[in-house]
């Protein structure tokens, strides 16, 4: 029915004025004859049908062309016409486009009905309904339109605004909105359409009609600017669609021509012939008027909007063009066009920069495009490499796409020089980034794999994991294998563990480096394809695997359960004797199916095969990752939900009596002091080995802890006792006594606490060790320990209670000794100062446990609250490497007591205070506890009321500690000791104003006669005195401001502003003002940009007009866009755009709050700073302007 209606109209209006074949461009044409008017509704004018707002429009089809044609062969049309109902109006139009479901056919139907009836009408109709598209509420009237002066309209119209100019349909980001903008660009599509055989050769439709958009889109209304931008683009597509359809008829006719033509004379159709003839000039007529609109809508319209202000301006132009590239690659496709695309990738808005790649993606994917393109990707293919770091993910994500692209389908590709930019992309936080720039290295490789494929002894995957091998070599992240493997997970290669496995086990093989990195890739690969998720860091949120990927999970994993578990054992008997390989094997059958061995009745027998070499493992190594690598193995493997947890237990059980029979003898011989070199290390190599076991193992059983006790009894009072067995027997004793609690049936009380008694003396001794690895392990096993058997739990329960063994004091001074010289230590002073970065890192990780383990202890009511005074005075000078946890820990030590914990600040700080030097008090080392002051003041947030009494205790504190003991100094100085009231000064700002009162009362109480006058006192009392002592002055309309160069009126501490009766200004009580007033400048009503420029270049203000007009420099006017700008390769942010700003126009009230504000600034040191434009600048602005 709809096309049927379309017909029916374009031939009716053919009926009302044929087009001449013989027309030609230029040629002179008078203004059609209307037609009568048809008659309005009784008692209502046509102003008042179109000014009112109608909720539903009434929509009639187009009647059918006989009923046409009948009607007007009856002798009674005419009357019929005159009682014809008006034509559809604005509003009706406009309640359409915002429907949800609407046909747009039929309301272009319903207008060209009303159209064809009066023209002039139709035309305002159509006009106004655009008008009323941009949220004004004017209307043309036929006078306006009448004078064709489109400025002049254009200014009536900007008045109806009232200020409201930024809520238009096309800027909502609601769902009618966006429906709004997809009717829109329907109705214009469908209008072109219906009129490409008749009215769109009509000077009085399109051209009225193009010559009013590109008027508004040269308005300083963003409204205008933006919908007229919008429509004149899409008039444009429909437009050169229909020129497309032109070109192809032209061409078919004339092929039919030439055939024609090339006929014997005789044979010819002279009357076809010149048939044809006319039918060729009226299209090249035609085709030279669309031509004539196309380029007067690209040089009025696009060619000034491209670098419009408004970022959505600028999509639509680059969106429209990429759709005119695609439809008529013949003429857009040059370079005079694509250089709007290679300067739009450097604009300083993300959604610009990704609507340019959008649009160059669909066209390097058109093969016949490619050689078009060549000089535009020599030209910009730097700058689009650079996009790959770009701030917006999706348009570095959209980069990478088009990379691949351009290296598949151009000749030139990338370069190796250009490929290097892309390899470190792959460790990538970003997953989706990660995993474009792992697509283009796999097509690479992918491309070198196939120019070796003569090789025979070869196949393909092999040479992809060569590959592979050698880049996770050369890219020196060794550490972060797993974010490679994710990179490139969708290759299937990546899942082939049969090639894996036969690279490592064939002979000769890789080289010993090579075996390494394959392993490593091969495990991370394991892990990723058992747990299904991407490594840490490149989580997207709390992603719930689908049910299909959980059937691949279980696939994965049954895959990797068959393969490894005949091949596991195989490998373990190679790479035994290498802890750091086999450490990481040992990890394998962690993602194993191990019901399988229960299962599946011919890899059962493998179980016996895997744990032989894991035991034969740990006889071999001492190292820790292995000997934790196998425990983990034997805790899995010991699990009571397997059948055959009983043979891993019995495994391990004959394992530790192997172990604890060679122990046993060596150590009595280390007792009595006959043990040799030989026999002291194969002690300390066996309870090494136990001592990893017990992390998984109970070990009760075979009664270590009294040897362990004697060895340390005997090594703390010997110093040459050897470093490995203190360090074995710290960590055995220490896990005897975990287990001992977990196991009621061998728990003696008594001996428990005695035995516990004794460790505590023995690892206080050890604290103080010269050997670090010895005091090391000592202070973790303390914490672990004492959290055990001295925390709440232990003495909150009845049944556990009688173990509570409270922690001895001087162990408490020892483990405070022990957190100042070891663990607080300035880089210069730390013993790992001359080591590598990677042991530096190692040593900052293991002192970061040690202050958790010993926050840990404050936290369990171990040690007392105040004994975080030792942690917390730390907090700024070691804030890079602990700030985290101290502040964490800060804040659950409020949790316990709020009021305690600030006391235990005020006692930080007067430790630091007291250890400064009294020569120095004014020095560095001051201000340095002033920081710490500082940081802690900001930790208790900016919610005052909650705070108050934690703020007046640590006041209350710290005010009599300045005034204990002073003694006065010769010559009326003040004693050094008083300048702890300057630290406290730093929490004043916390206490509310009706508090101060009594704090200032506590200081004069405190204070004598003579005290008042020292500067210490007088700072600390006017920071008290600030917001209560001011006296209300009278009220004004605004606050004075000086002079520039005036002397500023002080009042408190020192770089406070006062200014009277403020209170008009933001609601304060008045008095002293010591922060600038929050900017409020934001972008005007009606504007075509948006605020940038300083309250002192605020001119051109129209009084008539207000905040409508901005005044227009010559800089706003029409670029020439013949020259193009310089484009640059690297990613520069730049603000201050070289785009074409208006300035912005203010109230005046708005322009002395600025001043106002700029001198609050300056007055308190800090410059004024404009803000962006826009959000996430990172691209080149200056390339946005043509030079």
């Amino acid at each position: 029915m709809d096309g049927q209606s379309d017909v029916d109209s374009r031939e009716e209006l053919d009926e009302v004025e044929p087009m001449s074949k013989s027309r030609r461009r230029g040629r002179g044409r008078g203004p059609a004859k209307p037609q009568t008017v048809p008659p309005t509704r009784p008692g209502r004018s046509k102003a008042a049908s179109e000014e009112q707002s109608v909720n539903v429009p009434t929509l009639e089809g187009s009647s059918n062309l006989q009923q046409e044609a009948s009607r007007q062969d009856s002798p009674v049309h005419e009357s019929r016409e005159t009682q014809r109902k008006p034509g559809i109006t604005p509003n009706d139009m406009l309640t359409a486009v915002f429907a949800v479901k609407t046909a747009m056919v039929t309301v272009v139907d319903e207008w060209l009905d009303s159209y064809k009836q009066d023209r002039e009408e139709g035309l305002r109709v159509l006009i106004n309904f655009i008008v009323k598209c941009c949220g004004c509420q004017g209307v043309v009237t036929k006078r306006m339109l009448d004078n064709k002066d489109y400025a002049t309209i254009i200014s009536s119209l900007t008045k109806s605004f009232k200020g409201v100019s930024e809520k238009y349909p096309l800027c909502s980001t609601e769902a009618k909105g966006k429906r709004f903008n997809k009717n829109l660009c329907e109705f214009v599509t469908v209008l072109v359409r219906s009129c490409e055989n008749n009215l769109l050769y009509d000077d009085n439709l399109f051209s009225v009609l193009l010559a009013l958009l590109t008027s508004m889109s040269d308005s300083q209304v963003r409204a205008f600017r933006h919908t007229s931008t919008l429509l004149a683009m899409k008039l444009m597509t429909g437009i050169v669609d229909a020129s497309v359809k032109v070109s192809a008829r032209l061409q078919t006719i004339t092929r039919h021509f030439e055939n024609e033509i090339n006929k014997p004379v005789q044979h010819q159709d002279f009357t076809r012939l010149e048939d044809l003839q006319n039918t060729i000039t009226q299209l090249k007529d035609n085709l030279e008027e669309l031509t004539a609109m196309t380029n007067s809508t690209f040089n009025g319209v696009f060619a000034n909007r491209y670098c419009d202000t408004v970022p959505e301006i600028r999509a639509i132009c680059i969106q429209e063009l990429g759709t005119w590239v695609m439809h008529n690659p013949g003429c857009f496709l040059g370079e005079q066009y694509l250089k709007y695309m290679g300067w739009l990738l450097s604009d300083k808005a993300g959604s610009v920069r990704l609507q340019c790649v959008l649009i160059l993606q669909d066209l390097y994917q058109k093969n016949d495009f490619i050689g078009h393109l060549e000089m535009f990707t020599s030209r910009f293919k730097d700058r689009i490499l650079c996009m790959t770091l770009d701030v917006e993910l999706a348009v570095g994500v959209e980069i990478m796409k088009l990379l691949l692209l351009i290296y598949q389908q151009t000749e030139e590709g990338l370069t190796d020089a250009e490929c290097v930019h892309l390899y470190s992309l792959v460790f990538a936080k970003d997953r989706r980034l990660a995993a474009g720039a792992g697509t283009i290295i796999y097509n690479m490789w992918k491309q070198k794999v196939e120019k070796q494929k003569g090789r025979a002894d070869q196949d393909d995957t092999m040479v992809f994991f060569q590959f592979l091998v050698t880049f996770y070599m050369k890219s020196e992240l060794h550490e972060h294998g797993s974010y490679l493997v994710d990179s490139l997970w969708g290759v299937p290669e990546l899942r082939d563990w049969n090639t894996m496995t036969s690279l490592l086990l064939q002979e000769p093989g890789l080289q010993y480096e090579e075996e390494g990195a394959l392993i490593e890739l091969m495990i991370c690969a394991i892990r990723r394809a058992a747990e299904a998720k991407p490594p840490a860091g490149r989580e997207e949120g709390k992603k719930v695997l689908s049910k299909n990927d959980k059937e691949n999970q279980v696939r994965d994993r049954m895959r990797i359960t068959n393969h490894f578990i005949p091949v596991l054992p195989q490998l373990l008997a190679k790479y035994s004797a290498d802890a750091k390989y086999v450490s990481r094997l040992l990890n394998v059958p962690l993602y194993f199916n191990l019901k399988t061995y229960s299962t599946n009745g011919q890899l059962d027998r493998y179980l016996d095969l895997l744990l032989e070499p894991v035991c034969g493992i740990v006889v071999k190594h001492t190292e820790a990752s292995v000997l934790d690598a196998c425990a983990s193995l034997f805790s899995s493997l010991c699990s009571e939900q397997y059948t055959f947890n009983a043979r891993s237990k019995t495994a391990i059980s004959c394992l530790l009596d192997n172990l604890t029979d060679r122990f046993n003898p060596l150590v009595r011989k280390v007792l009595e002091g006959t043990a040799d070199e030989d026999e002291l290390y194969g002690a300390a190599t066996a309870l090494t080995k136990m001592a990893g076991l017990s992390r998984s193992f109970n070990i009760t059983g075979l009664q270590l802890l009294e040897p362990c006790l004697q060895l340390l009894k005997k090594g703390v009072k010997s110093a040459d006792m050897n470093k490995q067995l203190m360090v074995a027997a710290l960590h055995t004793a220490a896990s005897h006594l975990f287990w001992i609690k977990s196991s009621p049936a061998v728990m003696q009380p008594l001996q428990v606490k005695r035995s516990l008694k004794s460790f505590y003396k023995v690892s206080e001794r050890c604290l103080s060790s010269d050997q670090a690895e010895i005091r090391n392990k000592a202070f973790e096993v303390l914490c672990d320990l004492l959290v055990l058997y001295s925390g709440y739990v232990v003495r909150t329960q009845v049944d556990l209670k009688m173990l509570s063994c409270s922690c001895p004091e001087t162990l408490q001074i020892e483990m405070s000794g022990f957190l100042v010289d070891f663990i607080f230590t300035a880089p210069e002073d730390d013993e790992h100062a001359d080591e590598s970065e990677e042991l530096k890192l190692a040593a900052v990780e293991r002192k970061r446990n040690q202050l958790a383990g010993y926050c840990k202890l404050i936290l369990f009511g171990v040690l007392d609250l105040k004994a975080a005074a030792d942690v917390l005075k730390y907090y700024d000078k070691f804030y890079s490497d602990f700030g985290d946890i101290i502040k964490l820990f800060l804040n659950k030590t409020k949790l316990i007591d709020p009021v305690e914990s600030a006391k235990t600040v005020g006692l930080c700080l007067q430790q630091l205070f007291t250890e400064l030097n009294p020569t120095e008090n004014t020095g560095k080392e001051f201000n340095e506890i002033k920081e710490v002051a500082k940081r802690h003041a900001v930790s208790l947030g900016v919610n005052l009321q909650p705070i108050q009494e934690q703020v007046q205790a640590l006041l209350k504190q710290g005010i009599p500690f300045a005034f204990h003991d002073i003694q006065e100094v010769e010559g009326g100085t003040q004693p050094p000791k008083l300048l702890f009231l300057e630290i406290l000064s730093e929490f004043s700002s916390k206490v509310l104003c009706k508090n101060r009162t009594h704090i200032i009362a506590v200081l004069n109480a405190k204070c004598s006669k003579t005290a008042l006058s020292w500067p210490s006192v007088r700072m600390y009392h006017c920071s008290l005195n600030t917001s209560i002592s001011s006296p209300r002055q009278t009220k004004s309309k605004r606050p004075t401001i000086p002079e520039p160069g005036a002397p500023v009126p002080a009042s408190g501490s020192e770089g406070n502003v006062t200014f009277p009766s403020m209170e008009n200004v933001d609601g304060s009580e008045g008095g002293a003002y010591s922060s600038p007033l929050p900017s409020n400048l934001g972008e005007p009503d009606l504007c075509s940009t948006v605020s940038h420029t300083e309250p002192t270049n605020l001119l051109g203000l129209d009084e008539e007009d207000g905040n409508i007009f901005e005044p227009e420099t010559e800089e706003s006017k029409m670029r020439n866009v013949t020259q193009r700008p310089q484009c640059d390769s690297n990613l520069k942010s730049n603000s201050a755009a070289d785009l074409t700003w208006l300035s912005v126009i203010e109230e005046e009230e708005e322009v002395e709050r600025c001043v106002m504000e700029d001198l609050f600034d300056f007055e308190e040191g800090n410059d004024f700073e404009d803000e962006d434009l826009e959000e996430g600048n990172t691209s080149d602005s200056e390339n946005m302007q043509s030079p």
